[in-house]
């Protein structure tokens, strides 16, 4: 079912990069509720086909048709990501988009369903809204990383090699999605260097600034997670400008997934930053995150 609404690579890039039980599992909904296909391809249409409603009224929407049809609500909000695809596709391309970066930023699709089916045990996405970025042509993945310009609304940075970063300047914002590829210094730089191109002219000396707000900047982490550890290599790469700590880890679902409701004291350890951060709670350590800066040349970070 789901292949016939989803023609050509649109619908590839979803089976391809997924679990087959997770497109399985749609297609066998889809194929059992009848009338559900149609009424999730309506609303995909008329949010990304016309764009007469927004993504936030899609999803209220499908949140209506999700109960109707007794489908859980989290299923139902990646039926229609995933029915939106080809229209998405076809805006990259009237855009001149590559499709390599449609399939690449599309991943996310992989990635944010992998974490429902970890954190809930449900094929399905809770946090559509997300989505919002990428059919708005904002954000694109380029490697590891996806980017997205946003406005700064801080206080001056002066970056290594004089680049500076003023309030109301535009800088480069990143995501690090849960795809299962390393931090590895290989695979940090070539993305810096695959997104280059499209932000360079943003800035005048064409030195691209790129930002990161996020639980893995946290300036803590040198104090208790590996010495090799690839996230601590992750942070080399910043001026990290501030840090701010939690009583609560509010991204203790990134470590541990379903597990996160556990105490301190059950949380798995099964590898080197579960223990880390596990012995962190278990001692009663604070968790955190941090902002941090860089500027980039094409080729190299700026230090």
């Amino acid at each position: 079912m789901i292949k016939k609404l989803l023609p050509g690579e649109a619908h590839e890039i979803y089976k391809r990069n997924n679990d087959s039980r997770f497109a399985e599992s749609l297609e066998a909904i889809c194929s059992d509720k009848k009338g559900l296909a149609d009424d999730v391809g309506d609303i995909a249409y008329r949010f990304a086909g016309t764009g007469v409603i927004d993504l936030e009224q899609g999803l209220e929407e499908m949140g209506e048709i999700s109960q109707r049809y007794g489908i859980h609500k989290y299923t139902g909000d990646l039926l229609l990501i995933i029915f939106s695809l080809p229209h998405l596709h076809a805006k990259y391309r009237e855009k001149g988009i590559p499709d390599s970066v449609f399939y690449e930023s599309m991943d996310d699709v992989r990635c944010k369903t992998e974490e429902c089916v970890e954190c809930f045990g449900v094929v399905g996405t809770f946090v559509a809204g997300w989505y919002d970025g990428f059919f708005d042509t904002n954000r694109f993945a380029y490697g590891r990383f996806q980017y997205e310009p946003v406005i700064y609304d801080g206080e001056p940075i002066l970056l290594a090699g004089g680049a500076v970063l003023e309030k109301g300047q535009t800088f480069i914002n990143f995501h690090i999605p849960k795809n299962g590829t390393p931090l590895s210094d290989e695979v940090r730089l070539d993305s810096y260097r695959q997104a280059y191109p499209h932000y360079a002219d943003l800035f005048r000396d064409g030195k691209v600034i790129f930002g990161c707000d996020s639980w893995l900047l946290y300036p803590e982490h040198r104090g208790f997670l590996p010495a090799d550890s690839n996230i601590l290599r992750f942070m080399d790469d910043f001026d990290v400008i501030c840090g701010r700590d939690s009583a609560e880890f509010y991204d203790k679902w990134r470590v541990f997934g379903r597990y996160s409701d556990l105490p301190a004291d059950k949380l798995p350890r099964d590898t080197s930053l579960r223990k880390a951060y596990a012995d962190r709670l278990a001692l009663g350590g604070k968790t955190g995150a941090g902002f941090g800066v860089f500027a980039f040349d094409g080729e190299k970070i700026i230090r």
